[in-house]
């Protein structure tokens, strides 16, 4: 159960959602705080969301979420990962034979590193009305690359149109259905939608110099609308970032999402720092990376991000054409959250039995003169230098093997390697012998013999 944010918290953040309203010119705002899983805050600002007036912004009134849109659209294909269906390896045309720029991997085309046009050639698909996939597949056949695959985060909504008919392919159904029936429903996100359902805001530009608004006009995207098609509301956004932080397994487990949050591509020219993972956008540096998206469409801005690590995150969402500064607010709203009332770590708990096959492991090993210690962690073991140096995490995969699980040796394999009698000679890790003297004379070490 979450705790309600002190009323002093409150108003700071009130504080600054006000400011974001003011300052953006934006016609309405709308936010909400996630914490412990909940809805721990919400706030509205500006005197109405529609154009006839009628609509009091609030946090289950709908705004559309744009380009929040791909967050949804990567789950649908980490879930066919999962099932063994796709491997991010592969090239999209393995699976779409008819997919413009067929060479691109998965994987790429998830991360913005593919080198793949930023727009669907044709008009400005955001404002037009959106074609089936025969009619963009054949308008984009013979697009090239602007990039050179890998070099850099680009990003591409084309790319996301491609995914979306990935996932139709594999699904046997249009986008939309899979995404209501393998996401929306099992998360409860009945807010969330394709089309705008009452109450919701209308979208809007306002004129520079006089602050007049300009009605935006929305279109169905058709075949794009994997990339930015959604609507939704704060409560929903808020209950999404819930799940990108812990994640319901019967929607996608807490490795493919781990996954999804694993920064693969940075933009070179982001002042914050930040990178994408696979569907997700990462902003800022550790120890508080923030995982999300950021979303516009003609009228529309947001932005929603979270931090895993705390469970704290925020959504945004306002119906201005522009003004919005749709990473920092929410980071602002995150960041205040924590500095005001620090989230508290769980518990330690005592470890209730140790398996003699680990406690032979224990204490302190040499690498070279250097001494390391090892000591149960959770359901693994923790490998730390005593100096302060690197330290690495393991889990068991067999009865003498570890496998790397943080740090420098994540991925790699610690084997105990015995003597004759049974008893722990030397750990190997990725080659580096750990003894438990400095350099064991009974151990062989490479280039002993030099001085």
């Amino acid at each position: 159960m979450s705790l309600p944010l002190l009323a002093s918290t409150g108003r700071r953040l009130e504080a600054l959602t006000a400011t974001a309203q003011a300052v953006g010119r934006l016609p309405s705002l709308a936010c909400a705080v996630l914490r412990d899983g909940e809805v721990a805050w919400t706030d509205a600002r500006g005197t109405d969301a529609s154009e006839h007036g009628d609509v009091v912004p609030g946090p289950d009134v709908q705004y559309r979420v744009g380009s929040v849109s791909k967050t949804f659209t990567a789950v649908l294909v980490m879930q066919l990962v999962a099932e063994g269906v796709v491997d991010l390896a592969d090239p999209v045309g393995r699976h779409l034979p008819d997919a413009p720029l067929r060479d691109a991997t998965v994987r790429g085309l998830l991360s913005h590193a593919a080198g793949l046009p930023a727009e669907p050639a044709g008009s400005w698909w955001e404002r037009s009305v959106g074609s089936d996939w025969d009619v963009l597949a054949a308008a984009n056949a013979h697009v090239g690359p602007v990039l050179p695959v890998g070099q850099q985060y680009h990003y591409s909504n084309l790319a996301f149109g491609v995914l979306g008919r990935l996932v139709e392919v594999h699904r046997g159904a249009p986008w939309a259905e899979v995404l209501a029936a393998r996401v929306l429903d099992p998360l409860g996100l009945d807010r969330t939608g394709c089309e705008p359902v009452a109450p919701h805001a209308d979208g809007f530009g306002v004129e520079d110099l006089t602050g007049l608004l300009v009605r935006e006009p929305h279109q169905d995207t058709g075949a794009m609308a994997p990339a930015g098609q959604l609507w939704s509301t704060p409560r929903d956004m808020v209950r999404w970032l819930a799940f990108l932080a812990a994640p319901d397994p019967a929607v996608l487990d807490a490795d493919g999402v781990r996954a999804m949050t694993r920064a693969q591509s940075i933009d070179p020219d982001d002042p914050r720092g930040g990178s994408y993972g696979l569907g997700l956008r990462l902003s800022g540096q550790p120890p508080r990376v923030l995982v999300g998206h950021t979303g516009s469409m003609p009228g529309f801005v947001c932005g929603v991000f979270v931090d895993p690590r705390t469970g704290v995150g925020a959504a945004c969402l306002s119906n201005g054409g522009s003004g919005l500064d749709a990473e920092g607010l929410p980071r602002a709203l995150v960041d205040l959250v924590l500095e005001l009332e620090p989230a508290l770590p769980d518990p330690w708990v005592p470890t209730t039995a140790v398996d003699d096959s680990v406690r032979e492991l224990l204490g302190t090993w040499y690498w070279g003169q250097a001494p390391s210690v090892m000591r149960v962690e959770g359901d693994g073991l923790r490998f730390a230098s005593t100096s302060g140096g690197r330290g690495f995490t393991f889990t068991r995969t067999g009865d003498d093997t570890w496998r790397g699980t943080s740090g420098y040796q994540s991925g790699e394999t610690l084997r105990v390697v015995r003597r004759a009698d049974g008893t722990v000679s030397h750990l190997d890790v990725g080659t580096f012998t750990y003894t438990r003297t400095p350099y064991d004379p009974d151990v062989p070490h490479p280039g002993r013999g030099w001085r």
